[in-house]
């Protein structure tokens, strides 16, 4: 007889993420993300697979998919016991950012999770809010170029040279 083919899981798994993250005091912290417990994950992936059901549905809930509660319960069950201590330290745009990434580890795998914590937004969707406002900044700067007379203008008004459609006054010919 041949040994087992099988080895111990645990050898491939990644049973942690190590997530660092500026706190409300400035301070940058590495937050140590356990993976959560079999029945916290099964109830992640329930809740993740009914919002990815609605999103592939490809029309808005009625009402939102989770209150406020159930969001933060969410997020209870996959940051587990830095939880607490996140939600006293971060303010709420990196609490969110670190529960998300976890959700996405825990849903998919790390190298999901890593594009996500990359982006600040889910894989291959639009990029993260400081990228957003340089395009915004980049498309008002050349919005206003094109719209801004030339030198050679001198008052950025049009010639006379013909009426425009609304003018009462008519050309005669």
């Amino acid at each position: 007889m041949s040994t087992a083919p099988f080895q111990a899981l645990d050898a491939f798994l990644d049973e942690y993420l190590d997530l660092p993250m500026k706190g409300r005091d400035g301070k940058v912290r590495t937050y140590r993300i356990e993976e959560p417990a079999a029945e916290d994950g099964v109830r992640i992936e329930r809740i993740t697979s009914l919002a990815a059901r609605l999103a592939a549905g490809g029309k808005l809930p009625d009402a939102p998919v989770l209150d406020d509660d159930q969001e933060l319960d969410l997020y209870r069950l996959c940051l587990g016991d830095q939880y607490e201590r996140m939600l006293a330290e971060l303010k709420w745009s990196g609490f969110k950012h670190i529960a998300l990434t976890v959700m996405f580890w825990v849903t998919t795998d790390k190298e999901t999770a890593a594009k996500f914590w990359a982006t600040g937004q889910h894989p291959g969707k639009a990029p993260n809010r400081a990228a957003r406002r340089q395009a915004s900044r980049d498309s008002s700067a050349s919005a206003a170029e094109s719209t801004t007379p030339s030198p050679a203008s001198t008052s950025g008004t049009r010639a006379a040279s013909r009426p425009r459609s609304g003018d009462r006054r008519r050309r005669r010919s």
